[in-house]
């Protein structure tokens, strides 16, 4: 039954000792829209209180005693829960909390007690991209750059490396399986794309989602398993209890998509998503969807499997969801809120990897906007899957992939519109507070007539797609090389503290959680 709440996340000691209540941003999860601008009387009271001495000496003993009052938690984890917020760079997390309420405002992980830095590079690239990122905080192994659940003996596109068994490397979805958990991945790209796939798939290209792509790539997809392929019939995929996000054009040949009335991108005329549910043995109860409503319905007591296909290529942005009226598109915490149901039956806890794909999307585009809002739906589900669980019995895990070329920077007034401008250049023009190192945006802000920055006083800023300015030219904004941070709560999240190499973070979970074939807190 669909429940409403809205979610207060204090997570150590209370909400007095986290520190006022003001600070911390309150979600109702299941009608996130767009975050209101905080009302100019509260804006004014706030401001007169930080021009106290005594505001910041408070503050800081509040942040103090919070620090002193945290206890190492040594249970045992039954459920772990990895969110993944793509290209969530510390920039964004600055500039969604502005966003959100404000520049003093945290977001619902921003709660958690304990953080580190994660380095974030591929074995073979400075700057890494999506997919050797999952191979490296999913199945504990740094790869080669858009190489997914393969050591970095496979080089990209190969047509034969991956079929050595011996160069794969497993997710800590497929740990927790084996030793009697559910294992399940919620995304709001499509399922088949380079984060989700690290949870089950081998290849030497991301981009081999469904048999065509694999034959584009000069592979025979009669030997080469596409990543479709590889999620219904794999050895993990196969074994997932929960499946949610977009991607319906990976699974389907023929049959027409049932929203769009388009064939898929399959060339085997397979219908994969019947072949799912065709797995079915006795006794058990599997379910598909692709709408919200038939989300919505579906009983948690009485689905064994689910999964759901809500689009033919990656989910909405929610921006889109909401001024565009899509009601048939679930939200993020929609969606975490009915694989926890699920995966919540499992005697033995669970594994759920959770990714908010589209702020990665919106910052390639430089569209800020739709990354910041997609960061804070991101951080929405994360609240609403906190108040679900203990804290004494469930670790969850927030991080990002790597990092953006995006930037914070200028001078702007407190409070002001993070969409805004950040003061004037040499040249007397206003720059904006938001900016990309690279992408599109550099055709609407730099006129090639004049050679010059165009004024953004005579531009139209109001569209949820308008483009942020980029210093120079590339069809697809780049990712960022610098460290991103490492949020973490519940059993043994003490351990998450410091700076180190990105395909640690499954091995402490693993260890937390007493699963897989290392270090483990049970033994």
């Amino acid at each position: 039954m669909q429940w409403l709440a809205v979610v207060t996340v204090c997570l150590v000691v209370s909400c007095a000792a986290a520190g006022p209540v003001d600070d911390v941003l309150q979600y109702d999860p299941y009608h996130p829209s767009i975050p209101e601008v905080e009302s100019p009387k509260a804006r004014s009271t706030l401001a007169q209180q930080e021009q106290t001495i005594e505001y910041w000496r408070d503050n800081a003993k509040r942040a103090v005693e919070k620090i002193l009052n945290l206890k190492e938690n040594k249970n045992i984890a039954k459920n772990v829960i990895l969110f993944l917020g793509d290209g969530m760079s510390i920039s964004t997390v600055a500039m969604a909390r502005v966003y959100a309420g404000g520049e003093e405002k945290r977001l619902a992980f921003e709660e958690f007690p304990h953080i580190g830095m994660s380095k974030t590079y591929c074995v073979n690239y400075q700057v890494p991209d999506s997919a050797c990122t999952a191979t490296a905080y999913l199945t504990g192994v740094k790869g080669n750059y858009e190489t997914i659940g393969v050591n970095a003996k496979v080089p990209s596109y190969d047509c034969e490396a991956e079929l050595d068994e011996s160069t794969h490397t497993h997710s800590i979805a497929k740990w927790a399986m084996d030793a009697g958990k559910d294992a399940g991945l919620v995304t709001t790209t499509r399922v088949t794309h380079a984060s989700p796939a690290g949870v089950y798939a081998h290849t030497a290209n991301r981009d081999r989602e469904n048999d065509n792509e694999v034959s584009k790539d000069g592979c025979d997809p009669l030997v080469i398993k596409d990543v479709a392929q590889q999620l219904v019939h794999g050895e993990t995929g196969k074994r997932l209890k929960v499946v949610m996000g977009g991607g319906r054009r990976e699974f389907l040949s023929s049959t027409l998509d049932p929203e769009t009335g388009k064939k898929g991108k399959r060339k085997d005329k397979r219908d994969l998503i019947q072949e799912w549910l065709d797995q079915e043995v006795q006794g058990e109860n599997r379910t598909y969807v692709w709408n919200k409503d038939d989300l919505l319905q579906v009983d948690p007591q009485r689905t064994t499997r689910l999964l759901g296909l809500f689009e033919p290529t990656h989910c909405a942005y929610n921006l889109d969801r909401v001024h565009k009226n899509l009601d048939q598109e679930p939200t993020l915490a929609e969606m975490v809120d009915k694989a926890t149901d699920i995966l919540s039956k499992s005697e033995n806890g669970f594994f759920l990897f959770v990714e908010g794909g589209r702020i990665d999307h919106g910052h390639h585009d430089n569209f800020a906007k739709y990354a910041l809002d997609e960061a804070v739906q991101f951080s929405e589900a994360i609240a609403l899957a906190r108040s679900k669980f203990s804290e004494e019995d469930t670790l969850i895990v927030v991080t990002s992939d790597h990092s953006h070329s995006v930037s914070y920077s200028g001078y702007a007034g407190r409070g002001g519109d993070i969409f805004g401008s950040g003061g004037k250049g040499s040249d007397n023009l206003p720059y904006m507070t938001i900016s990309y190192a690279n992408g599109l945006g550099f055709y609407d802000h730099v006129d090639p007539v004049e050679k010059k920055r165009t004024d953004i006083n005579k531009m139209d800023m109001t569209a949820d797609d308008f483009r942020f300015p980029a210093t120079l030219p590339v069809e697809s904004e780049t990712h960022g090389g610098e460290d991103v941070g490492v949020y973490a709560s519940g059993p043994w999240s003490h351990l998450f503290t410091g700076t180190y190499e990105q395909n640690t973070i499954p091995h402490l979970m693993a260890y937390a959680a007493c699963i897989g074939d290392g270090l483990k807190a049970c033994t």
